[in-house]
């Protein structure tokens, strides 16, 4: 009964992840006129309809990465959602405008991979191989010939005239770009992946906490933002887990990555959740957060990098407090997106940068580890 439950609950949040995935963040004629006006009548500065900006690229990695334990009927229609995806994209010109969009190049490589591997795809096929070949190469030129500071780092909104390092972009770019460097045997690209979690893990920690701050400057040594916002976390420990796919990477981040993650599961509340900002115990709690942190936890625990400790019960209380979030397919007591440094405003309601993380791990709990890595459905609450 709990199995059949649980099934019921994560297809309707796919469910609802696939219209999102091709409406979130769409312009419509409304939009199109304010802006218009805005533009060419007020002279302001719009930013481009971006048909692949960060929180569909969330949603599309978290459908690509469930989709086999969806039913039949529900895998092809996250397959057409993410061909649709893909297509929009290409039709457009494959335009990258931002860091952010690297993210969405994660799924288009894991697609083209496993096409690549096995010549089965309902998404790929010989018509359309070299558009997806190309539209991920592009990606990854777009990365290579992106501004750096002076020691290597990724400026978040170069076009901006600063060299402020934003932890978002650990967890937008990084994975995607150690994932093309493995795949293609491309070196530069893994190591320019590393060297960004590596500037941020020396400029934009607190010592005394072990917890990130927003983001930093490395010319100035300014830290900027809150300590332990709780995305800042959340986009971290993605970047690290998702940049620990090969022996050079885990060398590379494994030793920091343990030591983030004993910093972080410190601050969980009673009730499971993690806050907005992880220290305001009795502030918001922010099921983004949550759900980023409980999907680390389950990845490092699932790859053997998390051992002991109890971790397998932080992450069960976190995927409990994440339900009792769950309404309709969405996930609710979600904060609102972030307008810049120390601009995070107060608003929760349900958006794609909780529901695709918590899509990826609703349904998956861990036993007592001190004795080993048994992984289970996740049992009735009493």
């Amino acid at each position: 009964m709990q199995d059949k439950m649980m099934s019921t609950e994560r297809m309707s949040m796919a469910d609802n992840a696939c219209d999102e995935l091709l409406s979130y963040g769409i312009w419509n004629a409304n939009t199109k006129f304010k802006n218009f006006i805005r533009k060419y009548l007020l002279g302001k500065q719009i930013a481009p309809e971006d048909r692949i900006f960060w929180p569909t690229g969330l949603i599309a990695d978290a459908l690509w990465r469930s989709r086999n334990d969806a039913a039949s009927a529900l895998q092809n229609k996250i397959d057409e959602s993410l061909y649709a995806y893909f297509e929009r994209w290409v039709k457009k010109g494959s335009p990258v405008f931002y860091l952010d969009d690297l993210l969405s190049g994660e799924t288009f490589l894991g697609i083209y991979e496993e096409y690549i591997d096995n010549k089965l795809s309902s998404i790929i096929n010989k018509k359309n191989e070299a558009v997806f070949k190309n539209a991920i190469d592009k990606l990854a030129e777009f990365a290579l010939a992106y501004p750096t500071d002076e020691l290597g780092g990724l400026p978040y909104r170069p076009s901006q005239g600063n060299g402020h390092i934003y932890v978002d972009s650990i967890g937008l770019a990084c994975p995607f770009l150690y994932e093309y460097g493995r795949f293609n045997k491309k070196s530069e690209y893994m190591e320019l992946a590393i060297k960004q979690i590596a500037n941020f893990l020396a400029y934009g920690i607190d010592a005394s906490t072990g917890l990130p701050y927003h983001g930093y400057d490395v010319a100035t040594g300014t830290k900027y933002g809150i300590i332990g916002w709780g995305r800042a976390v959340g986009w971290l420990l993605r970047g690290m887990t998702g940049c620990m796919g090969s022996e050079y990477g885990e060398e590379k981040l494994l030793e920091f990555y343990i030591k983030l993650t004993d910093s972080v599961i410190k601050w969980q509340r009673k009730d499971g959740y993690f806050s907005w900002q992880l220290q305001a115990l009795e502030g918001p709690a922010d099921t983004s957060a949550t759900a980023m942190i409980c999907l680390s936890l389950s990845e490092g625990i699932k790859r053997q990098f998390l051992i002991g400790k109890n971790y397998g019960k932080v992450l069960e209380l976190g995927i409990r407090a994440i339900r009792k979030s769950i309404k309709n397919g969405r996930v609710y007591d979600c904060s609102g997106e972030c307008e810049g440094f120390s601009q995070y405003p107060q608003k929760y309601g349900a958006y794609p940068w909780a529901l695709a993380p918590a899509l990826q791990i609703l349904d998956v709990s861990i036993g007592d580890l001190d004795d080993g890595f048994k992984m289970y459905r996740l049992t009735p609450e009493a």
